[in-house]
């Protein structure tokens, strides 16, 4: 299979099509290159849901095809292999949508602009939204839904007055990655701290980028 043909069939179809187009839109490599902010609901949860998954696809593609070198397409040849894969790219992408859902908020509160209860209005709403656009996807596995609540009830349960906007809160998509690849081990033991280091390394950008894009009056209006 040629490369490009290996990406088409197995790479960009990880997410939802809008999720793709829209994270092109933002980063630029669409036609239409936007010079975004982050003023609602609804603007809220595409930036959680394409970020989330850039940095999910990046992550776990970027471990395996390290690990696989050149046999990395062959991977996906091997139907249980694949079922794997499958399962590790939605846990994965759920521990980031996470992380990030809990950092958009810090930064929220420790703006002043908004509250609380607003931040508790307005981000899971976005955070459902971005859920329910998912779905449940069958190749997920049996434990997504499971997975799915946690992350609900991690947003809901927060106290922000005791959170900081910085690079602590990216504590699960470390974690999961390192659990949900499907590597051997053995390897996975001498891979740990590199694994997990690569994920805070790819969430720097995304910081940086909600930091510029968050529009804190514009979001509190919202709530209002």
């Amino acid at each position: 299979m040629k490369s490009h043909e290996f990406v088409k069939t197995y790479i960009n179809p990880l997410f939802t099509r809008s999720y793709w187009q829209m994270l092109g839109d933002y980063v630029g490599i669409g036609k239409n290159k936007k010079n975004e902010v982050i003023a609602d609901r609804d603007s809220l949860a595409t930036f959680l849901g394409t970020r989330a998954s850039h940095v999910a696809q990046t992550s776990l593609y970027g471990y395996l095809r390290t690990r696989a070198g050149t046999r990395f397409p062959e991977m996906f040849e091997n139907p249980d292999i694949l079922q794997s894969i499958n399962i590790a790219k939605w846990h994965i992408w759920l521990a980031c949508v996470s992380d990030l859902s809990l950092f958009a908020g810090q930064c929220m509160y420790q703006s002043g602009k908004l509250d609380e209860d607003a931040i508790q209005q307005l981000l899971p709403a976005a955070l459902q939204q971005v859920l329910t656009e998912t779905g449940e996807p069958e190749e997920a596995g049996s434990d997504f839904a499971s997975a799915r609540e946690k992350i609900v009830q991690r947003i809901a349960t927060c106290d922000w007055k005791l959170e900081r906007d910085d690079d602590t809160v990216f504590s699960q998509s470390p974690e999961a990655l390192f659990y949900w690849s499907p590597i051997a081990d053995e390897l996975k033991e001498q891979d740990e701290s590199i694994v997990k280091n690569s994920v805070r390394f790819r969430w720097i950008e995304v910081r940086r980028s909600a930091r510029a894009m968050l529009d804190f009056e514009a979001l509190a209006q919202a709530t209002g």
